[in-house]
């Protein structure tokens, strides 16, 4: 239970106000549940003459509260009795009944009513700590996590969290209470049998909280395997053409048909045990009944119990109502631990430490249209240099090219510009400024990317042109279209730029796809450009309007160029050659080529 209070401790603190009155109605209804219990009494002993006994009223504060109200209760039943009869006194009684149980069920339902925006509100809190958590963690970190994995924390560890955690609390606030004012009604009843049962109760927890906890350990591995299961599921998505194409449809088929039969087995094991909560605790509730219903009587047979049979009866019935409640918290508890693993789970992604930090006293770059330098820079993803000890200087309004075989580290380079990743040695400045000194929002608000790779939104035309840019207008979104020689697909389309273009653009060519990315950063319009492999998708007639509106474009800006395609990169002021990690030649287009070394093999290759 430590653990699902320390999950409380985290997520209820903006909620204490509904916490407040879920625990006041608990608290009434407690109240009203004993009271109209102890109408049982007055019913056993005068009605059917078990009490002869005759009472009169006594004054309020003449003594003990509890003496004072039990004589006056009874009084005024007897004078019911006496002036209207015994029938007119159990009308009486049963509309006292009615009416106690309609304000202890509308109190109950109060104690819901304000338990349901906890509930709701700390699970759309989760879901928005993860997304954000998710948005904010740098690149790095997803090398490393499986897409899948992360998406079955974020919908299934989630939904565990709601259906296990969430929906207890109302047992785990509730049912405590009622336990805690039966047992003092009990102990007011009758101290010895209250002992006899506290003695016993420990016994019955202690055997629940062992198979609990095996739970907890079956249903961290179910929410593991169901990752790896998402995980699958979505490669399969996203490589459906691939594996057509090489008749892999039977290998994966067993692959997945393998992870499903493990999560079948986790998940026969962990609904059995939890299955195993209700009966055991009726079970040990009803065996603990028996136990008690002897030891009770057998004090009032000897007569040596200050008990009396009527008191008895409420005794056992009061000791019954906390049967069910300490069901439902057994219950809770063997749910709660399901939902314990999943928030384990959870908090893999919560506390992932993000090394991309913003400074605590961030520079502003007053000169945004400043040179870019590389010193002696140097970063690793894990145990190799991939960029080892690179100087480079670039002007502003300068086109750089990057070239190089493919792992040269040509796109972690440009990835290191815009804090992607944080360099391990040396550093990077834009005007003499480290750009770590600058907060990332700006750092890269001064940047543009367009990457090998179109990634779009399933979402219109207009929305994925003017993503990441605000107060766009209609007549600015359509000129980045016509310079990007985007606009005619999309105005041929059904509804122009309203039109959807599908999960990460599937109703789109590869061309189209991406001239819409180049269309977004012609949108930005920023200072600095970065292009990897920007029109390395597009057909020869496309590439040549794009490439034209991209040289328009690059003038009086700074441009990063990665290709791979030389002819793109002919007229760069500079070109720099990688290999494995360094820069092993810098130059002209000329000049490389009168070296007659790396670059021009790269050329001569490409033309061949």
């Amino acid at each position: 239970m430590k653990d699902f209070f320390r999950i409380l401790k985290r997520f209820i603190p903006p909620y204490k106000r509904f916490l407040a009155l879920n625990i006041f109605f608990n608290l009434l209804t407690a109240f009203l549940t004993l009271f109209s219990f102890a109408l049982i009494i007055p019913i056993l002993q005068m009605l059917f003459k078990i009490n002869e006994a005759s009472y009169v009223f006594m004054e309020w504060g003449s003594g003990s509260l509890k003496d004072v109200a039990v004589n006056n209760f009874y009084y005024y039943v007897q004078v019911v009795i006496d002036t209207w009869g015994q029938s007119a006194a159990l009308a009486a009684l049963g509309i006292a009944l009615v009416v106690m149980t309609g304000l202890k069920v509308g109190a109950a339902y109060l104690s819901s009513y304000f338990l349901i925006p906890i509930r709701s509100g700390v699970v759309r809190d989760i879901r928005n700590m993860i997304y954000d958590k998710i948005v904010n963690l740098p690149i790095g970190f997803f090398t490393t996590e499986r897409k899948g994995d992360v998406m079955a924390r974020m919908s299934g560890d989630v939904t565990e969290v709601e259906n296990s955690v969430m929906s207890s609390l109302d047992m785990m606030f509730k049912n405590p209470v009622m336990i805690i004012a039966c047992l003092s009604m009990m102990i007011a009843v009758s101290w010895e049998l209250t002992v006899f049962v506290l003695v016993l109760l420990p016994i019955a927890g202690y055997i629940m909280g062992k198979v609990g906890k095996s739970l907890k350990r079956v249903s961290l591995d179910g929410q593991i395997q169901w990752g790896v299961m998402l995980s699958t599921i979505e490669e399969t998505l996203g490589g459906l053409r691939i594996i057509k194409a090489f008749n892999a449809e039977q290998k994966l088929k067993k692959r997945f048909h393998d992870e499903n039969e493990v999560f079948f087995e986790l998940s026969n094991k962990r609904n059995r045990r939890y299955d195993l909560a209700h009966p055991m605790s009726e079970f040990l509730g009803t065996a603990t009944i028996a136990v008690v219903l002897w030891f009770g009587g057998t004090l009032i047979l000897s007569g040596q119990s200050s008990i009396t049979a009527a008191s008895f009866i409420y005794y056992m019935v009061i000791f019954y109502s906390i049967i069910n409640p300490a069901k439902d918290l057994s219950k809770a508890a063997y749910s709660i631990q399901k939902g314990v693993a999943s928030m384990e789970r959870i908090d893999v992604i919560l506390n992932a430490d993000n090394p991309i930090k913003n400074p605590v006293a961030p520079v502003a770059l007053s000169n945004t249209k400043a040179s870019i330098s590389y010193k002696n820079v140097r970063f690793r993803y894990q145990n190799d240099w991939v960029i080892d000890n690179v100087s480079l200087d670039i002007e502003y309004g300068k086109t750089v090219a990057l070239v190089g075989q493919s792992g040269s580290g040509k796109s972690t380079l440009a990835d290191l510009l815009p804090r992607f990743y944080d360099v391990n040695e040396g550093c990077i400045t834009i005007g003499g400024v480290d750009i770590r000194d600058v907060n990332i929002a700006d750092l890269r608000g001064l940047m543009g990317n367009v990457n090998q790779e179109a990634i779009l939104f399933n979402d219109s035309f207009y929305n994925n042109i003017t993503f990441g840019v605000e107060s766009a207008t209609m007549e600015q979104v359509i000129d980045a279209a016509k310079v990007a020689n985007a606009y005619d697909f999309i105005m041929a389309s059904e509804n122009g730029f309203e039109t959807n273009i599908g999960d990460r653009g599937c109703k789109l060519s590869g061309g189209q796809r991406q001239r819409l990315s180049i269309a977004r950063a012609i949108l930005k319009n920023p200072p600095i450009l970065i292009l990897d492999e920007a029109t390395s998708a597009l057909d020869t007639e496309s590439e040549r309007l794009v490439q034209e509106a991209l040289d328009r474009l690059m003038k009086n800006r700074t441009t990063i160029v990665i290709a791979h395609r030389l002819s793109t990169i002919k007229n760069a002021d500079l070109i720099c050659v990688m290999h494995e990690g360094k820069i092993v030649e810098r130059g002209t287009h000329d000049e490389l080529i009168a070296l007659n070394h790396y670059y021009k093999r790269l050329v001569d290759m490409q033309t061949f």
